[in-house]
């Protein structure tokens, strides 16, 4: 294995395959400036630059060094807080603006910041450079979104992004000087061997990194009990929170037609590795209403690792994304180690609590949506304790076709998987709750009586049953009654339960 920290080449071939980059850093490299918080990427103290290879060359943007694989970082290039001054006389802007806002209390959480600061200095400084104060201070929140300040100093620390952003652009040396000889980013499948060489391996133990379907294939039939790992921000939870070892472990980062989206005229197809931050990019005009929801799934750190098909195969009953695809009537692509595939909708996928019909050896491969489902009204509506960068209490998707008679909804947090509400949306798809643009209410509380009806959800840290059931209620009625004003071309003065 060969990557690289602060421009210093690394040949790292002895350490185990679930080593954390955090560990690596501290025990590995003495470098002490990324701390270790949460363990579980909520917190951010431990934020690092991770520049990727493309066909641009190597792209940066900030994980969680704490649940991030070593293995997965073949010829990448890793910053760290130590890479960013040579002295104090030669601080980076975004250090200097700390030190001139009064950014930093106790400190413990400042590299993590001062690491998401630049990060976005370096790839969106020159168009924030010249944008308004507004933009500025929603792209330095957002960059943050996902570091916690334990002092509650939030507001010199925005401050401090907000003056980085007016300094003079710095040329970043730490940034220019490493590019891996011969990267495997430009390994053809031709060239590429059928089973790859494990990049990290140990007694019993390996980690590989294949590029293509077939290598994946082939190691998943050699290797049937390997954990597949993409984002790693579930799998690596096990070796981070619950100290388990994963001996066998496949990345997916690389295989790249797990990396693409498609978009023909039936429908989009999305690779099941595609991380957040590109479903970003590629979803904005398709599915604006999930694309915004994406702004609270994770923290930045989590959205540029984490993937769609890891957020369908944890199988978690408050993950985010499954209410969504739930709703649009989304299929799922599954491909075993021989290379039998099949496609199966996600109403079907899910089995019981953390058990779908996965079988040893198989893999999620891509997700279908429809373009109709897309082109039609959708709500999505997500309660939590904090607005970013937090689990679901509940999750709620209303798909609403009034042309051909359909609503579908979909719940998380509901029940012991993410599930449909299938008596519930079959009662209104039959009855004409909304009438040029006038909801029957009465028709709404039989609704949510049927809804009651569905769900027995569990009380737990996040919520109770009791109130679990309350809110499902109150967001159908949200979603009706905006998507009645949406269709009559109202406007709601008064935005229902305003803080869903």
């Amino acid at each position: 294995m060969r990557f690289a920290v602060n421009n210093k080449p690394i040949d790292e071939l002895d350490a185990a395959a679930d080593m954390t980059l955090l560990r690596y850093l501290r025990n590995g490299q003495q470098l002490m400036g990324t701390k270790e918080g949460c363990a579980s990427g909520d917190c951010g103290a431990c934020t690092v630059i991770v520049g990727r290879p493309s066909a641009q060359g190597l792209v940066y943007s900030t994980v969680n060094a704490c649940i991030c694989p070593l293995g997965s970082l073949q010829d990448c290039h890793v910053i760290t807080v130590e890479a960013l001054a040579a002295s104090a006389d030669s601080l980076h802007p975004v250090q200097a603006a700390m030190v001139e806002c009064h950014g930093s209390q106790c400190g413990f959480c400042t590299p993590g910041f001062v690491m998401s600061l630049v990060n976005l200095q370096l790839n969106q400084g020159a168009v924030l450079a010249q944008a308004d104060e507004a933009v500025q201070r929603a792209a330095v929140i957002d960059a943050i979104s996902g570091n916690l300040c334990r002092c509650t100093g939030y507001r010199p620390i925005v401050a401090a992004g907000m003056a980085a952003l007016k300094k003079p652009a710095q040329v970043a040396s730490f940034v220019q000087e490493w590019v891996p000889d011969a990267p495997l980013a430009s390994i053809t499948p031709e060239s590429a061997a059928l089973i790859p060489a494990p990049l990290l391996q140990g007694e019993g133990s390996g980690y590989w990194q294949p590029h293509t379907e077939a290598e994946l294939q082939q190691l998943l039939d050699a290797h049937p009990q390997a954990r597949l790992l993409a984002g790693g921000t579930d799998l690596m939870l096990e070796v981070t929170q619950q100290y388990k070892t994963l001996p066998q472990v496949i990345d997916l980062n690389r295989v790249a037609s797990l990396q693409q989206v498609e978009v023909n005229e039936q429908e989009v197809i999305l690779g099941a590795a595609v991380c957040y931050s590109q479903l970003e990019k590629s979803l904005r005009d398709l599915s604006p209403e999930f694309v915004a929801l994406l702004g609270r799934l994770g923290s930045r750190q989590i959205r540029n690792r984490g993937t769609l098909g890891g957020n369908i195969g944890n199988a978690s009953p408050i993950a985010d994304s499954p209410p969504y695809l739930l709703a649009l009537d989304a299929e799922v692509e599954i491909i075993n180690g021989r290379g039998d595939s099949r496609r199966e909708k996600l109403t079907h996928f899910y089995r019981d609590y953390k058990k779908t019909s996965l079988m040893t050896g198989e893999y999620i491969a891509r997700i279908y949506i429809a373009r109709a489902a897309l082109a039609a009204p959708l709500k999505l509506f997500k309660l939590s304790k904090r607005y970013e960068d937090d689990i679901s209490a509940v999750m709620g998707a209303f798909y609403w076709n009034p042309t051909a008679g359909d609503y579908r909804i979909a719940f998380g947090g509901m029940a012991a998987i993410p599930k449909r509400a299938s008596a519930t949306e079959q009662f209104l798809s039959t009855m004409d709750w909304c009438v040029n643009g006038v909801v029957d209410e009465q028709i709404l509380e039989q609704a949510c009586d049927l809804l009651r009806s569905e769900f027995s959800p569990l009380s737990d840290v996040r919520a109770s049953a009791a109130y679990r059931l309350a809110m499902a209620c109150n967001l159908l009625k949200k979603a009706c009654y905006e998507l009645a004003a949406d269709a009559a071309g109202l406007a709601i003065e008064t935005r229902l339960f305003a803080h869903a």
